[in-house]
Order: C-alpha cells, then structure tokens, then sequence
C-alpha cells in the first residue's frame, strides 16, 4: 500500500515545526532590531512566542504579546498593517524557498499558566493531590 503523502497523526510535522521555530526567531530578531518603519511598532517590545505553520507551509500564525500584557489589540493591529513589509523582511532573511503569508494573533499562553497555578493552589485540589499520593504509598507498601 502507498504512503500518504500527508500526515495522519493529529500534530504537526517534523517540517512544520522546524519552519515555525526559524520563522519565529527571525521574526522576533527584526522585531527586537526595528527593522520595520513603524513607530508604534517600534516603541514596544514584542515576544514571540510561538509559530504554527499550515501543512503546505504557506500560511504562519504567530502568537505575540506585548511585553508587559499591556496594548495587545493595537500590538495586533500594528503588526496587521506591517504584515507586507515583514513578509518581505522574513524572505531576505530565512534561506526557505518562499515565505509564507503573515498571521497574528494574541497569545494567552501566560494568561492560562496563571490560571492553571490558581487551580493547583486551592485547598480542594491540594487535599485530592495529597490523598492520591496517600494511595500510592499504600499500593507501594503493600508490594
């Protein structure tokens, strides 16, 4: 039987993710140079931090937030309007065949690892981790 050209696993490729991580770097190294004439998009510093890909590496989605969390909306905004120029910067730059059209989006990464801790910090929570390990102490003694 012929392989399938593409993917059946539910993540992304070996290739995707190795064209997100150089996308990414290249684009927070001209993004922390200023190289994009954009003064509002200058005076804030951006991280980056992560690009997905799509499967015909034609479309990028990076995840940016400003740093500070503050001005998020016109962080996306600004970067909206310098898309053209950026993609222009990111083809002199990277050394792949073409470069891939421009998405932003804001990432809430941080915003949930703040709330994932506030879960494991309630007491209901603690009290059902402790008696899970209690558990497994016993299943341990008893081998």
């Amino acid at each position: 039987m012929a392989k399938n050209r593409f993917s059946s696993g539910d993540g992304p490729s070996q290739r995707q993710l190795r064209m997100g991580e150089l996308i990414r770097r290249t684009l927070s190294d001209l993004l922390m140079r200023g190289d994009v004439h954009d003064p509002d998009l200058n005076r804030v510093s951006v991280t980056v931090g992560e690009v997905r890909c799509s499967p015909d590496l034609k479309v990028a989605t990076a995840y940016v937030t400003p740093l500070g969390g503050e001005g998020g909306k016109e962080l996306i905004a600004a970067l909206a309007r310098n898309k053209g120029e950026l993609r222009r910067l990111l083809g002199k730059e990277m050394t792949a065949k073409y470069s891939p059209d421009l998405r932003f989006r804001l990432d809430e990464t941080y915003d949930r690892l703040d709330e994932t801790r506030r879960i494991f910090s309630d007491e209901t929570v603690q009290r059902d981790i402790a008696a899970r390990d209690d558990d497994k102490d016993d299943e341990d003694d008893r081998d």
